[in-house]
C-alpha cells in the first residue's frame, strides 16, 4: 500500500486526509466501536456496517436515543453511557451534530473518531486531533475493513460467490 487513498473526497485537499495504512492500523488496533446513529433498520447503511463489523470480531456498540437494541445488543441513548473503553467512536449522523458528538468522544477516552462517508466537519475534527484522538473522516470502515481483510460480497462476508472469470455456456 502507498500513500494517499485515491476517491473524490474533499477531505483530501485538507490536513485532515489520511493513508490507507493509517486505516489499516486503526482496524487492527482497535475492537471496540461505538457506532453513533446506528439505525434498526436493516436496509440502512448504518446497519449493514454493524452487522458487518460484528461479523468481523468487533464489538458493537450501539448509540441511538429511540431504540432499545439493535442486532439483539442493548442500545444506549448517548455515548457516555457505553461501557469503557470506547476506542473508535463511528458516526452516522449529519455533519451538524458532529461537534457534540466529538466532545462525548474525548470525554469517553476514546482513541479514533471515524466519520462516515459524506461526514466531513473539519472543525470538530480539529478539535479532536487537539485532544489526542485521531479522526477518519468521509470513510466507511466496512468499506475500509473489507478492502484490507477481503470482505468484498454481496452479503459483505467473504462468501466466494463472486468472480471475475467468465463462465462457458454449455
Amino acid at each position: 500500500m502507498s500513500g494517499e487513498v485515491s476517491s473524490t473526497s474533499p477531505v483530501l485537499r485538507t490536513r485532515f486526509a489520511t493513508t490507507a495504512e493509517q486505516h489499516l492500523r486503526v482496524l487492527k488496533q482497535y475492537r471496540r466501536i461505538a457506532m453513533v446513529g446506528l439505525s434498526a433498520n436493516a436496509y440502512r447503511p448504518s446497519n449493514f456496517a454493524a452487522r458487518y463489523m460484528k461479523a468481523a470480531g468487533y464489538r458493537i456498540f450501539p448509540v441511538n436515543p429511540r431504540e432499545r437494541e439493535i442486532l439483539g445488543l442493548p442500545c444506549y441513548a448517548a455515548l457516555a453511557e457505553v461501557p469503557r473503553p470506547v476506542e473508535i467512536v463511528d458516526i452516522f449522523r449529519e455533519p451538524a451534530a458532529v461537534p457534540g458528538i466529538v466532545e462525548e468522544a474525548i470525554a469517553a477516552g476514546a482513541k479514533v473518531i471515524w466519520m462516515q462517508l459524506g461526514v466531513i466537519h473539519e472543525e470538530a475534527a480539529a478539535r479532536a486531533l487537539e485532544a489526542g484522538l485521531e479522526v477518519v473522516m468521509d470513510r466507511c470502515v466496512k468499506i475500509e475493513h473489507a478492502r484490507f481483510f477481503g470482505g468484498l460480497s454481496t452479503l459483505g462476508l467473504n462468501a466466494g460467490v463472486l468472480t471475475a472469470r467468465k463462465t462457458r455456456k454449455e
